[in-house]
């Protein structure tokens, strides 16, 4: 065997070493590639598994938005408006998700902080298309200048603005289409839309500033109005409601009569020559004058859905306010837009708010208002002069939030359905998922827990 000569030993070994290095760097290499596709694989995991949370996100808002069709098919019937002890609003399961609907609590003091949940009354509001400028003026956080617009905006007859020039548009001179239209009104802004209700979930959350100090939440206009609220003039079967104004005196006995009114006959008379005499301009008015002659409001309750002031080739009835739902701020700005003073119409309002929130199971017709207000009061009479109220609502907000598993995929879908032909049919719907969380921290808190629980 050769043996190599020890003056070649350095140079090999300075090549050994050079060979080893590279192959280290190699090795460095691989790893690091390695570790770039796997921390990479990773990321790719975790956007897979996002954009399946938020699939099962947005097929929970589908499916609940069908579970809203069957409460209102069941329990939306002859203007009723369905309450959360009803049906399931909250943390509601499907598959890997939760759902909620958003709502309003008629009863919540102004400083709440959790959301409530629930379906919202579009006839709790004032309707855009119908409100005047007065009305509108006295709603919170508004003026008349703005007021102005908004009407003139919807008038056909109102003198072009040329103010909308600067815009690259000009006014509508039609109805509204939808409360986010408003977008367009010279002067409303979105401060004037939204208030400090930034996310539109109704509460003042801990990301949202409280402008004024006041430690509660002041909306904006979009809490106060809709374009959707009608009601049939007829029965949902089809049939024909009785006209108080047209009716015979034998039609008016026969209709106490068959809701078992006891003094039908004393009754017919002297309300059927009240009416020949002047006629009625609201269910109201009707209602007090069968008071005067001893009808009582639980009587009434039995004739209620079945009569009308409206001519019967009028298929619908736009724009009426649910007292039953309709908070005290709509309430005192539809009382001051009839001409009450601002004082009379917020102590009016808040009675209501009170008498209906005391005696929930009292609230089946118009009378009920006497009943809290007393026969004489000034805010009775005045809207007894024109028809403005109901206690009838066929159209309803369901504001859908969602989550997939471990709380991951949030979703936010709003639909209006409206029930005023029978089967429910929605309406309007829009994606709100853009205003981020809606659901309060506790239902946050809630599924975190869950989610660690799970690890």
């Amino acid at each position: 065997m050769q043996l190599t000569p020890p003056a070649q030993l350095p140079n090999t070994r300075r090549q050994r070493a050079s060979v080893l290095i590279i192959v280290l760097w190699i090795c460095i290499g691989l790893v690091s590639i390695t570790l770039y596709f796997a921390n990479a694989m990773t990321y790719e995991l975790r956007a897979a598994d996002n954009r399946v949370t938020g699939l099962t996100a947005d097929q929970a808002i589908e499916g609940a938005a069908r579970y809203v069709g069957f409460v209102l098919a069941n329990f939306a019937t002859n203007g009723a408006v369905p309450n959360n002890t009803q049906f399931s609003c909250a943390g509601v399961s499907i598959g890997d998700a939760r759902y909620w609907i958003i709502g309003r609590d008629p009863a919540a003091t102004p400083s709440v902080t959790e959301p409530y949940f629930g379906l919202i009354d579009e006839g709790s509001k004032l309707n855009l298309n119908r409100a005047g400028t007065n009305t509108l003026s006295y709603l919170p956080n508004m003026n008349y200048d703005v007021a102005q617009a908004i009407v003139n905006w919807r008038n056909t007859n109102a003198n072009p603005d040329l103010t909308y020039a600067q815009y690259g548009y000009s006014e509508k001179e039609a109805p509204f289409e939808t409360v986010d239209e408003l977008r367009l009104v010279d002067g409303v802004t979105l401060d004037v839309l939204l208030g400090e209700d930034l996310n539109r979930n109704g509460v003042l959350d801990a990301n949202e500033k409280d402008q004024n100090g006041n430690g509660q939440l002041d909306p904006g206009l979009l809490e106060y109005l809709t374009v959707y609220s009608r009601e049939p003039n007829f029965h949902l079967d089809g049939s024909s409601l009785t006209n108080v104004n047209t009716a015979r005196q034998s039609q008016l006995l026969a209709l106490f009569q068959n809701a078992n009114v006891n003094n039908a006959t004393a009754l017919a008379g002297p309300v059927y020559r009240s009416i020949t005499n002047k006629a009625c301009t609201s269910l109201l008015d009707f209602y007090l004058r069968c008071q005067q002659n001893g009808m009582t409001s639980a009587q009434f309750a039995t004739i209620y859905n079945d009569i009308t002031i409206t001519a019967t080739n009028v298929n619908y009835v736009t724009g009426r306010v649910n007292i039953n739902t309709a908070c005290a701020d709509v309430l005192t700005a539809l009382f001051m837009g009839s001409g009450i003073a601002e004082q009379t119409a917020e102590s009016a309002a808040q009675t209501m708010v009170t008498y209906r929130d005391q005696n929930p199971n009292y609230l089946d017709s118009i009378a009920w208002m006497a009943d809290a207000l007393g026969t004489g009061n000034q805010v009775l009479t005045t809207m007894a002069a024109s028809d403005k109220l109901t206690t009838h609502s066929y159209q309803f907000t369901a504001d859908i939030a969602a989550v997939g598993n471990y709380g991951r995929g949030y979703r936010r879908v709003k639909f209006i359905f409206d029930v005023s032909e029978g089967a429910p049919k929605i309406r309007y719907r829009q994606d709100l998922s853009r205003l981020g969380w809606a659901l309060g921290t506790k239902v946050r808190e809630n599924l975190n827990l869950v989610a660690q629980a799970t690890k």
